[in-house]
């Protein structure tokens, strides 16, 4: 059972159309895009499906419009998380603004994750009557109910109207045509449409992993910021040519020449205003001169000891003659 998957794993690498499918097919729903599932209710449902009795149907909300009413249903998710003990972070803020990468992402994980468990079977779900507990729940099952009618009944309403047109072809030779012509040219819009709506969900989707990327490099460069403005480092030579860059606002080369050219025409004042090598020279030249003085106290201990018993004699004889006058030595 797959809890947390990696980036790379196949699973997202599963197609809208797919997710669609499945989502459509398990709960008996009409969804046309990833993001309108964007409430959490779906996913709610999609757990009860594969945990039958572990989502508490009566609080989720399938009506929910609003981000507030969107949350709740988040919560209901996140309580049936950990009472499985999935590990999954679920990223509310972005899931309710309905944007398509997010929400593509975690059906495809939600999908792993469902197909993990008992192999993706059912076990006799239904997903109307489960539906029918909670709220709005009746009103999306009558929504999904009269699109599939009407889906079917789209598609059967041409033959009885070719056949017919077949049999009075003789009858009305120049009537027919117009109206075909504009049957033709009604169906040409809606294949318009559909591929207009496609390519503004990639579009969707490009925007959305651009704006991860540029908040990706952006947290960087800040967090690069950061370390400059510390005030052991700020003075540094090296630290200014860095600030030069990043608070260039024109895309001019010459920055980067000047920054270099900062960095190299200064390495010794840069190892000067280094706080720790200044520590380090004061800590050398204080221990150094502690070292001699201990040396010369050695010295001086090491020539008492090496004297001999008469030279310490005519030493101290030496001293009592100078210090009294009156004795003759």
């Amino acid at each position: 059972m797959a809890t947390n998957i990696g980036m790379m794993d196949g699973a997202y690498f599963v197609g809208r159309s797919e997710i669609l499918a499945w989502i459509n097919t398990t709960l008996h729903l009409n969804l046309s895009k990833v993001e309108e599932a964007c409430s959490g209710a779906v996913h709610c449902q999609l757990m009860d499906s594969v945990h039958p009795g572990m989502v508490p149907m009566h609080k989720v909300n399938f009506d929910a419009k609003n981000e507030y009413e969107m949350i709740q249903n988040y919560k209901v998710l996140q309580d049936v998380f950990n009472k499985l003990k999935i590990t999954k972070h679920i990223e509310v803020s972005k899931l309710v603004k309905g944007r398509p990468l997010d929400n593509l992402e975690f059906m495809q994980w939600m999908k792993r994750y469902c197909d993990s468990v008992n192999g993706g079977g059912l076990n006799n779900y239904n997903p109307l009557e489960r539906r029918e507990a909670s709220r709005g729940g009746r009103e999306a099952a009558k929504k999904s109910a009269t699109q599939q009618s009407s889906t079917k009944g789209s598609s059967a309403a041409p033959r009885p109207s070719s056949s017919h047109a077949r049999r009075n072809s003789n009858d009305v030779p120049s009537s027919v045509n117009p109206s075909n012509h504009s049957a033709k040219a009604s169906s040409k819009p809606s294949t318009s449409m559909a591929a207009y709506d496609e390519q503004i969900t990639e579009l969707k989707l490009s925007v959305d992993s651009l704006e991860k990327e540029r908040d990706f490099y952006f947290a960087k460069l800040r967090d690069i910021e950061i370390l400059c403005q510390t005030p052991e480092i700020e003075d540094s030579p090296i630290v200014a040519a860095i600030k030069m860059i990043l608070y260039a606002t024109d895309g001019d080369a010459s920055v980067v020449t000047e920054a270099q050219a900062m960095v190299s025409l200064n390495p010794k004042e840069a190892e000067a205003l280094s706080p720790i090598d200044e520590a380090s020279t004061e800590k050398s030249s204080s221990e150094i001169q502690k070292r001699k003085i201990i040396l010369n106290s050695d010295v001086d201990a090491a020539g008492i000891i090496t004297l001999s018993p008469r030279q310490r004699l005519t030493d101290a004889s030496d001293v009592h003659c100078s210090g009294s006058p009156l004795m003759t030595c």
